[in-house]
């Protein structure tokens, strides 16, 4: 179990792949197998620490100068599967979108616009080089995306309320076939129900990304910090991937009532989260 960082940051949810060591390229298969047996490994939280610290500089540092040699590391099965971080990749793709969440008043003091022009630039000559890279995690702020869901099942759902210093957990793991196959199932159903849409959207994203990688993968969907905005009662009742499942199933046998009751359930469900987003 990965050690608990007494620094806590809150409100972003992660979906991420394991991929076993049979699928990296020597010599980085041979990094990740000694990687995986440092007993000093980083934590999910050590990661997020490393990335605020970059930004207290002045000017702050968008995008780390190197890539992280870092990974998270879990066994399947008896196979040691890894999760790299690939910080930089992701911070990059994570500037990109920082238009469309924030006013550019605020982006600005931030970060200023020449730092973001300079960072855009290094990216465009990164990705010429390396026109297939893809991360091994995505990540959402203040909200678990409801396509997410899809992904998972009830059965996989794991919850710890935590105690101390322990924080609570929320979190699904599920084989790679299993999300590939809720994927395509449930574009079969929505295509034939609505005709487009955001989640429809969503799915042939996540999709396409799920085929970049081994299918001996494991997915991981994290609540992250956003276990620590949430009450704890609201938190152990929170079960959002089975409502989306019933949603799916509900349309797959023409039932709009027990579709329009599941959806209802999760709009609720998660406008209070966003209300809290409002709030701070």
């Amino acid at each position: 179990m990965p050690k608990v960082s007494s620094v806590i940051v809150p409100y972003a949810t992660y979906l991420r792949v394991y991929e076993p060591l049979a699928a990296f390229p020597e010599p980085e298969r041979d990094h990740w197998a000694r990687y995986a047996r440092r007993p000093d490994r980083p934590s999910y939280q050590d990661e997020l620490r490393r990335s605020l610290a970059d930004l207290l500089p002045t000017p702050p540092i968008p995008v780390p100068v190197h890539e992280s040699g870092d990974a998270f590391v879990t066994e399947v099965d008896g196979v040691v599967c890894v999760c790299p971080w690939r910080t930089r990749l992701r911070g990059w793709q994570a500037l990109g979108e920082l238009g469309d969440e924030l006013p550019k008043p605020v982006l600005d003091a931030v970060l200023p616009e020449v730092v973001r022009r300079q960072a855009a630039q290094d990216y465009e000559r990164w990705l010429a080089r390396n026109p297939d890279a893809r991360p091994w995690i995505r990540t959402s702020t203040w909200q678990v995306p409801l396509h997410w869901f899809v992904l998972v099942s009830d059965e996989e759902r794991r919850f710890d309320k935590g105690s101390g210093e322990i924080p609570p957990m929320l979190r699904y793991r599920t084989p790679m076939v299993q999300a590939r196959r809720r994927v395509a199932r449930a574009l079969r159903t929505l295509k034939d129900a609505i005709d487009e849409g955001p989640l429809i959207d969503g799915l042939l994203d996540v999709g396409r990304w799920l085929e970049e990688f081994h299918p001996r993968s494991l997915v991981e969907l994290d609540y992250g910090g956003l276990v620590h905005t949430l009450p704890a009662g609201e938190l152990e009742d929170d079960h959002s991937a089975a409502d989306v499942t019933h949603g799916i199933d509900a349309l797959r046998r023409g039932d709009g009532a027990a579709a329009g009751e599941a959806y209802g359930r999760l709009v609720e469900r998660w406008r209070s989260v966003r209300d809290r987003r409002s709030a701070n």
